[in-house]
This record gives C-alpha cells, structure tokens and sequence, in this order.
C-alpha cells in the first residue's frame, strides 16, 4: 500500500524524469517540421501532457523545469518565453482534469480536450512572440511573410496543431504506461 511519502516521492522522481525528457526531446529530436520562419519539433510538448495527467503541482515543476532547460541551453529569449507559456495550458488542464478525471478515460472526451488545450496553447505563444514581432525582435523570415502568416498562422494555428499531436501522442503512451494511479493525488 502507498503511503502519501511514497506517492509525494514518486511525483518528484517522475517529475524529475519528465524534465529531462522534455529537455532531451528538443535538443536532439530529428523529427522537426520546418515551415519558415518556425519549426516544430514532435513529441517536444508530451512530458509536459504527461505531466499535466498527473497533478498541476507536476505540471508546474515540469513547465518550469523545461523553461529552466531552454534558458541553459542558450535558446533566444523568444523561445524561452515561448516554452515559459506552457505554465498556464498546463496548469489550466492539470486543474480540468483534477475536477473532472473521467475526461481521461474517454477517447473523444480527449480529443475535445486537446483541441482546448491547444487553443489556450497557440493564444499564449502569440501573446508572447507580438511584441518581439512589432519590437523588430524576429528574424527577417518572419516579417517577410507578414504578421498574419508568420504569427497569427504558423505561431498560433501552428501551435494548435503540433499541441494536438503531441497530445494524442501524451495520451497514448499515459494509457499504455498504466501509472494513472498517480493521478489528481496531490
């Protein structure tokens, strides 16, 4: 039987995992999608889905911890405020599903629920990358394809989409992984 030392252990050992995964993924991933001036990288967002599966407490440490490995691994500031932005889709899910963990256990209830998640997502990352667009702070790829393009539809729907994905892949590998029992224990 667990005892909630054993369970607080636990979260912190995966979250610790989770971190290191979500750093990994985006420093050596070859699976990247190119479309200039972005680029996304699959399966870079699926530790922090996973996290949010378990508690926002773990959604936040790993939100934090993968912004941390953004920042030491020398990434732009917009990148590293973009990653920053995964605190608030991931908390605001992780609080979702603490009040309504049936959603979970619903394939299409699922799908509905990434599709959010994404939307809260790609709205975060333009907020964020706006004033580095109107600021001059891009790089010319971005404002040769104007504001609309390169914001609004490679950021933003950009955004919801790769989350979408990553999501569904989150997802796969949290059901198949059984560690469910550590979910909304906090």
């Amino acid at each position: 039987m667990k005892t909630a030392k054993t369970t607080y252990v636990s979260k912190i050992i995966i979250s610790a995992l989770l971190c290191a995964i979500g750093i990994i993924i985006p420093l050596y991933s070859p699976l990247k999608i190119v479309l200039e001036p972005a680029s996304f990288t699959l399966g870079s967002h699926i530790a922090i889905f996973i996290a949010m599966f378990i508690s926002p407490a773990v959604a936040v440490a790993v939100s934090l911890g993968t912004t941390l490995g953004f920042l030491l691994g020398g990434f732009p500031i917009v990148v590293v405020l973009r990653a920053a932005t995964h605190i608030v889709f991931a908390l605001i899910g992780a609080l979702v599903l603490q009040k309504k963990p049936d959603i979970l256990r619903s394939t299409f209830k699922s799908a509905a629920f990434s599709v959010y998640i994404g939307l809260i997502h790609g709205v975060c990352e333009v907020v964020v990358v706006t004033p580095f667009y109107f600021g001059s702070g891009m790089s010319q790829a971005y404002y040769a394809k104007g504001f609309m393009v390169s914001v609004i539809l490679l950021v933003g729907i950009g955004t919801v989409i790769h989350s979408t994905v990553d999501f569904i892949l989150a997802y796969i590998i949290w059901r198949g992984l059984r560690i469910n029992n550590l979910s909304r224990a906090t």
